[in-house]
């Protein structure tokens, strides 16, 4: 059975580029523009990709919020950026790890089943 992945980002080119990695590496993967939507999921992946800056929404309030609810507590969410202050923002919103822009996908995948595995 594949792992389930969603990533949240509002840029169409990162969302397409990591979809297609991903499930190259074998992960089934979601893609949401709007990180509202994560707030009223009814099934969750195995673990979620949140882009810090979306607009309308900050990815650290989602990630707060996901961290403190019973039914997504356990979610691993990894925290993504190009904020030169990422780990201390991941830190701060309950993220379990996070990864700075531009990164490896070598470094993803590693991050990725760290988490899931």
């Amino acid at each position: 059975m594949k792992r389930k992945i969603m990533i949240a980002d509002d840029d169409a080119g990162i969302l397409d580029c990591l979809s297609t990695m991903l499930e190259f590496g074998g992960y089934e993967v979601t893609a949401v523009s709007n990180g509202s939507e994560l707030l009223s999921m009814e099934e969750y992946p195995d673990l979620l990709l949140l882009d810090i800056w979306m607009s309308g929404v900050d990815g650290r309030d989602i990630c707060k919020k996901l961290k403190t609810q019973e039914s997504t507590r356990d979610l691993p969410i990894i925290l993504v950026s190009a904020s030169k202050d990422i780990e201390q923002s991941a830190r701060v919103a309950g993220a379990d790890d996070f990864l700075s822009k531009p990164f490896e996908m070598d470094e993803l995948f590693l991050k990725i089943e760290q988490h899931i595995a």
